[in-house]
C-alpha cells in the first residue's frame, strides 16, 4: 500500500545580513524623505569633494615673490665740448666759438722787435710788404692779449687772406690798391687813419715803429661798429701728439734776406716749433718765445708792380705747392684759394684736406725759387 506523505513547507531562516536589510528597506519605506535628503546631500558631499581634489591638484603653485630690480644708472652724458674756429683750440661756450675776429698788420723790421702781442695770437700770415721786409697779418679770436703793436699799414694780398675770417682789419693806411678794396664797403675795416682814439704812438720807439693798440681799444671799437661776431669756416683740426718718429725737428725758411729769413726748432716737450727770424729768436715783448703749434710754408708767385709807387703783389688767390710741419714730421700739400672770400685749404695728393693740429698756426708765403728746407 502506497503511503504519500506531505511535504512540509521550507522555511528559510533570515541571515543577519538580510535582516539589516529588511530593516533598512523598512525605514527607508517609513522616512522616505528624510533617506531622499541624505542620498542627495551625500552626493553634494561627494561631489563637493571632488571638485575639491580637482581644485587642488590642479591649482598653480604659487608664485615666487618679484624682486625689484633696480635699473642701471644711465652714463653719465659727456661733457659739450667747443673750439674756436680759428684756432680748434677748446673754448669755455658756444658763444666763445662766434666772438669777433681781428686782424692786425704788425711791423717785422728789426726796429720793430720785440714785438707785443704776436705770442697769444690765433693765425699768422707772413709776406713781404716792401723791399723784402715782411710784415704779419695778425688774427685774434679766444685769446687778446693787452698789448699789440707795432700796427703798420696794409698790402692787397693781406686783405685777400683775412677776407675768409669775416674779420676786422687794424692797420694805419696802406697801398693804393689795398684801400680800395678794404674800403669798399664788404670789409670791416678799423683803419687808424678814421679811428685815432683806437691806436697811439708809443714814447719809446721812434715812427714809424711806434704805433700801438690793445683790445680793450679794439673790442670797444668793434662793440661801437656791430662787429660783436664771426661767422666764417676755419681750417680743418685734429687731436695730435708729437710723432715717435720725427723727421723734420730743423726748418729753415728763405724768404728774401738775412734779416727776414726764418727757421724753427723743434720741442718735443710742448709739442711746437721755437721761431727765430734774423738769426734771433723770435720774442714777444711781454710774453716770451714765440713758438707756433703748426708751421706752414707756401710758395707763392710774387712780383713787382706799379701803383702808387712800387709794390709788391703775390697771388693770395690761386694754388701753389706748400709743406706742413707738425708734430716734428712734414708733410708736402697742396694750398688752394679759389677766391677773395673762400678760405685757404691744404689738401694732399689724393685731394684730401689735411687737418692741422690745434693751436697757433704760422702760415708764410715763400716767394717761388726760394729755400725751405728741413732735418
Amino acid at each position: 500500500m502506497l503511503m504519500f506523505t506531505r511535504k512540509q513547507p521550507r522555511v528559510v531562516l533570515d541571515s543577519p545580513d538580510t535582516k539589516k536589510t529588511n530593516k533598512f528597506k523598512a525605514w527607508v519605506s517609513t522616512h522616505k524623505k528624510l533617506a531622499i535628503t541624505l542620498g542627495v546631500v551625500g552626493v553634494l558631499l561627494i561631489g563637493g569633494a571632488g571638485v575639491g581634489a580637482y581644485y587642488f591638484l590642479n591649482q598653480k603653485a604659487p608664485e615666487e615673490p618679484k624682486v625689484a630690480v633696480k635699473p642701471k644708472p644711465e652714463p653719465a652724458p659727456e661733457p659739450v665740448k667747443y673750439y674756436s674756429p680759428l684756432t680748434g683750440s677748446e673754448v669755455a661756450t658756444s658763444e666763445a666759438t662766434h666772438q669777433a675776429v681781428t686782424g692786425i698788420m704788425i711791423e717785422n723790421s728789426p726796429d720793430a722787435r720785440p714785438q707785443s702781442g704776436i705770442k697769444d695770437s690765433g693765425v699768422v700770415f707772413e709776406a713781404i710788404a716792401e723791399g723784402g721786409i715782411t710784415r704779419f697779418l695778425v688774427l685774434y679770436q679766444e685769446q687778446k692779449p693787452q698789448l699789440v703793436g707795432p700796427v703798420r699799414s696794409v698790402r692787397a694780398y693781406y686783405v685777400d687772406w683775412v677776407a675768409a675770417f669775416n674779420a676786422s682789419v687794424a692797420h694805419v693806411g696802406g697801398s693804393a690798391a689795398a684801400l680800395a678794396e678794404v674800403r669798399n664797403g664788404n670789409y670791416r675795416d678799423i683803419d687808424q687813419f678814421f679811428n685815432a682814439s683806437t691806436y697811439w704812438r708809443a714814447t719809446d720807439r721812434y715812427a714809424p715803429h711806434n704805433v700801438y693798440t690793445s683790445f680793450e681799444k679794439i673790442d670797444a671799437l668793434n662793440t661801437k661798429k656791430g662787429y660783436t661776431t664771426s661767422a666764417f669756416t676755419g681750417f680743418t683740426r685734429k687731436d695730435s701728439a708729437a710723432s715717435a718718429t720725427p723727421n723734420a725737428t730743423g726748418i729753415n725758411v728763405t724768404i728774401s734776406s738775412v734779416n727776414y729769413n726764418s727757421s724753427y726748432t723743434y720741442n718735443a716737450t710742448t709739442n711746437t716749433y721755437d721761431r727765430s727770424v734774423g738769426g734771433k729768436s723770435q720774442m714777444d715783448r711781454e710774453a716770451g718765445q714765440v713758438s707756433p703749434r703748426v708751421v706752414i710754408a707756401m710758395r707763392v708767385t710774387q712780383s713787382t708792380v706799379m701803383e702808387d709807387g712800387y709794390r709788391e703783389s703775390i697771388n693770395a688767390v690761386g694754388t701753389g705747392q706748400a709743406y706742413i710741419f707738425q708734430d716734428g714730421t712734414v708733410q708736402e700739400v697742396t694750398w688752394r684759394k679759389p677766391s677773395k672770400t673762400a678760405q685757404i685749404s691744404f689738401s694732399d695728393a689724393e685731394g684730401k684736406d689735411v687737418p692741422l693740429a690745434r693751436g697757433q698756426t704760422w702760415i708764410t708765403a715763400v716767394p717761388n725759387g726760394k729755400a725751405i728746407t728741413w732735418q
